[in-house]
């Protein structure tokens, strides 16, 4: 078998590297920066050309990284290895490793939908595919983000109606770049937390047009009157840096926005539903189109999604990564859902 899930991560034998290793290692490829995936520590890293610079904020100055763009094949003592789109975020990758007629392609995170900022996700055919399931039940289903965009901004003009600054909690690398993409920067000024405005250089460089920005403080947010849309992270909530910005209407946007624990938790005024992970259609869709024989499940509801997969004739298994899916850098971990509320379909809230 190509790949062994070590304490150390996964590991590539015959080319003695590992992919997004959690403890520090020799070569580390990355499939994207993500704080679960893309940790300290390592010798050498190795990722997709567009994810070099976030890689870089993430890991620091010293960090050694060597990249490849995306669909060009090099050797790792002897082992094929390249890499392709994910469509998770800015440099998001598979990974494809063939060694002795055998394909395996460690997925990282992906998802289908093209958001228009990251490489949309290729299809890549295998033996052995390695999926994530940060959705993996059939509760989660995504809508267009249009038209989720749509609401955010209808949500904005309420409030600005009702001179309520808005407030959108949402990861800081990746959704807070997609949202910025579609906010209408006609209705008013739009700030952003700190944490937030770390990683736009890097989608500038790479050619993502975001609208105009400024740093969220309490006068520039208060003279707004209103009007302004603050992005940041949902650590932020019920924090300090939140409560001098005066009267506020919050919401979160995510895919566990889907069901209603999360949000009524949070006693937020509304909920988004948009995610960077594949769907539960977009995850069987592709296990099923990769062709693979052997499929390992991480992160999510690996035992859910594995079962599914084998009854299906799919010899899948769950494996255990420290891959968190979309719970990264926040330490924003949603309670744990009990499962009354995933069998249920959740409507926002007036």
């Amino acid at each position: 078998m190509l790949l062994q899930n070590t304490e150390r991560g996964l590991y590539c034998v015959a080319g003695d590297f590992y992919i997004d290793p959690w403890r520090p290692v020799d070569m580390a490829v990355i499939t994207h920066g993500h704080s679960d995936h893309a940790r300290p520590g390592s010798r050498q890293y190795l990722t997709e050309t567009t994810g070099r610079e976030i890689l870089q904020v993430r890991l620091g100055a010293d960090a050694r990284i060597e990249t490849h763009a995306y669909g060009e094949t090099f050797s790792r003592n002897g082992v094929k290895v390249s890499l392709h789109p994910a469509g998770h975020i800015l440099g998001s990758a598979q990974v494809r490793i063939e060694h002795g007629g055998e394909v395996c392609v460690v997925s990282g995170d992906y998802k289908l939908e093209n958001d228009g900022i990251s490489q949309p996700f290729e299809l890549v055919r295998c033996n052995m595919f390695v999926t994530e399931s940060t959705f993996g039940l059939p509760i989660y289903q995504w809508r267009p983000q249009a038209d989720i965009f749509r609401e955010i901004n209808d949500w904005w003009r309420q409030n600005q109606m009702e001179k309520r600054t808005s407030v959108l909690f949402c990861y800081s690398l990746g959704k807070a770049q997609r949202l910025l993409t579609g906010l209408d920067a006609n209705l008013g000024p739009i700030f952003l937390h700190g944490a937030m405005e770390r990683f736009l250089p890097a989608y500038r460089a790479a050619g993502v047009k975001l609208p105009p920005t400024a740093k969220a403080d309490a006068d520039t947010v208060k003279s707004a009157e209103g009007k302004g849309f603050i992005l940041a992270p949902g650590s932020a909530d019920n924090s300090p840096w939140l409560r001098k910005f005066g009267d506020i209407s919050t919401a979160f946007a995510s895919g566990w926005m889907q069901i209603r624990g999360p949000r009524r938790r949070r006693s937020l005024d509304r909920g988004f539903v948009l995610s960077d992970h594949a769907d539960w259609d977009g995850l069987c869709q592709t296990v099923e189109a990769t062709g693979a024989e052997t499929v390992w499940v991480t992160h999510g509801y690996t035992n859910a999604f594995a079962r599914y997969l084998r009854e299906k004739g799919i010899a899948a298994e769950a494996i255990e990564t420290r891959f968190a899916g979309e719970l990264d850098e926040e330490a924003d971990k949603p309670e744990e859902t009990p499962a009354a509320e995933v069998t249920e379909t959740a409507t926002e809230p007036s």
